[in-house]
């Protein structure tokens, strides 16, 4: 504990106080042991040789003497205020505890000395931050589960509303002609199947933020699945008037440890996102590159730009840069999430870059190197 930290916390008029009083003891105590040598003086030959011999360097010894008890004596009063300096922090601390223990985790514990003292506060303070932490992750776990629930019901309320609906009808046998009902049914069948996505999507997005649902972890080479999916959207992409080129032979071993179906998902998810919003650009781009530890997949698109104010936003659940939240002009809400949450199962992250018709979502994930075959 520091000697400046004890001095200011001592009054002035107590520092004078004890200064006097260690005076006034000293000089007792020289009185006394002026009497003492005086006494030994005379019982013993060798101690008065002694004292003479002192007595030949003047005032010195004695003056020195006298400086050494008046430490002494104002030491010992240190001591006591320093006692109570202590005891004072503790209290303070305790007091500040116990202000906190009510609820106000806004409020840190003063740190006055960088003693011991002042590290069981700074240890204090590191259990209110991560207690306050736990209490903002809380509350926005809560919120989150309010959204997900707001939103769940929003979007499973707009096609069972027109489910029943249109079941009444045919009930109550509301309709002109066999084609009109057959219309009614297909239009319960959209309805159906897109219930349908919603409820998988919904499983699939509460799977992937369980981290220990990746189980059946593997080498995988990214190349190869790509062109896999290539070939499966091959229909879909010609069905959209569009064209996908593919830049996949820059990388040297482009192999990942993962899930194959996960990460066939999040790719699978990424490719539908660029024929839904890529349409006007005619074209997507699928680019494989590399660094020392990293794979990285780009899925461009040449289409709708998305605006800045949403770029922070994009990956959200539920979040639609649409924001009619029809069904029409986008999915469930859940699509770029589940991406997100697989990417960050595997190690990774995405990013995603849009400006002047070009908007490209950027996978990185961590290279797997396997072992030189013998």
């Amino acid at each position: 504990m520091k000697l400046k930290k004890v001095i200011k916390f001592i009054p002035i008029w107590r520092v004078l106080i004890y200064v006097v009083f260690a005076a006034i003891l000293t000089g007792i105590t020289a009185r006394i042991l002026t009497f003492a040598i005086f006494y030994l003086e005379t019982q013993s030959s060798r101690l008065s040789d002694l004292i003479e011999l002192v007595a030949s360097f003047g005032l010195v010894p004695f003056v020195l003497g006298l400086c050494i008890v008046l430490l002494l004596y104002l030491s010992l009063f240190f001591f006591y205020e320093r006692q109570k300096y202590v005891n004072y922090l503790l209290t303070k601390m305790i007091n500040e505890i116990d202000y906190i223990s009510e609820g106000h985790f806004n409020q840190k514990i003063t740190i006055e000395d960088n003693s011991v003292i002042g590290e069981l506060g700074e240890k204090v303070n590191q259990i209110i931050t991560q207690v306050e932490k736990a209490i903002v992750d809380q509350k926005e776990s809560a919120q989150i589960k309010n959204d997900l629930i707001t939103n769940v019901a929003h979007d499973l309320r707009s096609p069972l509303t027109s489910i029943v609906g249109y079941l009444n009808l045919i009930h109550e046998d509301r309709y002109k002609n066999e084609v009109e009902l057959r219309y009614y049914i297909q239009i319960i069948h959209q309805k159906s199947k897109d219930l349908h996505q919603l409820m998988n999507d919904l499983f699939e997005y509460t799977l992937v933020q369980n981290k220990e649902a990746l189980i059946n972890e593997v080498p995988i080479n990214i190349e190869e699945m790509l062109n896999q999916l290539a070939v499966q959207f091959q229909f879909q992409v010609k069905e959209a008037g569009m064209e996908m080129r593919q830049y996949l032979s820059s990388v040297n071993s482009p192999i990942v440890m993962g899930d194959g179906n996960k990460l066939a998902r999040m790719f699978e998810n990424l490719i539908q996102n660029a024929i839904r919003y890529g349409q006007d650009g005619k074209y997507i781009d699928i680019t494989l590159s590399e660094t020392n530890k990293l794979i990285e997949i780009e899925i461009t698109n040449y289409g709708q730009v998305i605006p800045s104010i949403d770029l922070p936003y994009i990956f959200e659940r539920f979040y639609r840069v649409e924001k009619s939240r029809s069904q029409h002009t986008g999915g469930s809400g859940l699509g770029l999430a589940i991406v997100k949450s697989i990417v960050e199962l595997h190690g990774g992250n995405i990013i995603v870059e849009s400006s002047l018709g070009r908007t490209a979502f950027i996978v990185r994930l961590p290279k797997k190197y396997l072992a030189e075959p013998y």
